[in-house]
């Protein structure tokens, strides 16, 4: 139990900002002893005093008691961590990548040194999914968890879609705005949301995947004849995160683009707002929206996992511990949608079944049935290929 929580935060961008205005207006019981940035020219909005280059001056400060990381490095950030877990000291973080790729370890550091390691804000913004799987689904039968993951992509694809903006146009203001990460690619290349699915797929089934090991397919591609083909069959595209059951001991993890029709829960999610489909045996299906980027909504996260700090909560990670395993699997078929121009582009994408062939002087796309571990295995050649992928809702 931490009776005053002094903070020792790392990163003053969008978020770190966003978190220091919200401790500013409200009359939490917390304080920030140092902030530790790592560009000393850099124009900021408070005194330079507030601030320090060196993170060992947070690390090795006893005063400290809690370790609030918000940067942007994956590897420098779990370094990090893992110092300040060592050290005994609490630890809010919302570095989904750092997170995805290192939880295994993560776990055992926070059982190894009794500290509390939360994340809620490396998934989905403002939205309580993190502590929601934990705690409210810890015993419940889950079919599924899927939906928009990415503010920055949902706000790209309803501006180009929606607006008729240029797709770089929109991609500079996310990134204006600060939804986009500094590196788009993580964003539009649709690695973030894999990161995130991991970590929401570890709380809700108990097993920890190596993001590697999971398809992920952005939304680079995109061309009029995609868009076209949407709103022609009044369809809307949306960057889709989703696992779920394929039997009773397997599960499936996949991110890519999905035409949603008129009528779905998502349809209507637009601009930065995330929306997680819930779906459970006994609960049935819920829906979660939220603004999903930005400094405020992703704050709000980070200062609610502070707070729980207070009462010494820890995710207890309890589906790890069921006697019942549950394996990940690729051996699935989905059905897609597939654009390309010449055979070439196609070349080594298996399709088991075709429902719609279509052909014509500018384009042809096909959709049918294709197996995932084949998708994934030519993971490295779509960029090279003048092609663009979307699965569609069965």
């Amino acid at each position: 139990m931490v009776t005053k929580i002094n903070i020792g935060l790392f990163g003053f961008g969008c978020v770190g900002q966003g978190l220091y205005d919200i401790f500013t207006q409200t009359d939490f019981q917390a304080e920030i002893i140092k902030i530790c940035v790592k560009t000393r020219d850099k124009p900021r909005k408070i005194p330079l005093h507030h601030f320090t280059f060196d993170k060992h001056e947070l690390l090795d400060n006893p005063a400290i008691n809690t370790i609030v990381e918000l940067i942007d490095d994956a590897d420098e950030a779990f370094a990090i961590v893992k110092e300040a877990m060592l050290k005994g000291k609490n630890v809010v973080t919302a570095n989904k990548k750092m997170i995805a790729e290192h939880l295994l370890e993560l776990v055992e550091l926070q059982r190894q040194n009794n500290v509390s390691l939360l994340y809620e804000a490396a998934a989905c913004g403002s939205i309580p999914i993190i502590r929601n799987l934990a705690e409210y689904y810890d015993n419940e039968l889950l079919y599924s968890v899927s939906g928009i993951f990415n503010g920055s992509t949902n706000y790209i694809l309803t501006k180009v879609i929606e607006e008729n903006m240029d797709y770089n146009t929109a991609l500079k203001q996310a990134q204006e705005l600060g939804f986009a990460e500094t590196n788009p690619v993580l964003d539009v290349g649709a690695f973030d949301p894999k990161y995130k699915l991991c970590i929401l797929a570890a709380q809700a089934y108990g097993l920890i995947i190596n993001p590697q090991d999971v398809f992920n397919y952005g939304i680079e591609q995109l061309s009029t004849h995609d868009i076209q083909f949407a709103q022609e069959k009044k369809y809307k595209i949306k960057l889709i995160a989703d696992v779920h059951k394929v039997d009773e001991t397997h599960i499936s993890l996949s991110v890519m683009p999905q035409f949603i029709p008129r009528g779905h829960y998502l349809y209507h999610i637009e601009n930065e707002y995330n929306g997680v489909i819930v779906e459970a045996a006994f609960s049935s299906k819920q829906v979660f929206v939220g603004k999903g980027a930005g400094g405020y909504p992703t704050g709000s996260a980070v200062l609610s996992d502070i707070s729980a700090l207070r009462y010494g909560y820890q995710y207890e990670y309890r589906k790890m511990n069921m006697p019942k395993r549950i394996h990940y699997t690729q051996d699935e078929l989905i059905t897609i949608y597939l654009r390309y121009h010449v055979p070439q582009d196609i070349a080594g994408i298996y399709f088991e079944e075709v429902n719609i062939e279509y052909k014509a002087r500018e384009y042809n796309y096909l959709i049918g049935k294709v197996r995932l571990s084949n998708l994934y295995a030519l993971r490295e050649s779509y960029s090279k290929r003048n092609i663009f992928m979307a699965r569609m809702t069965l």
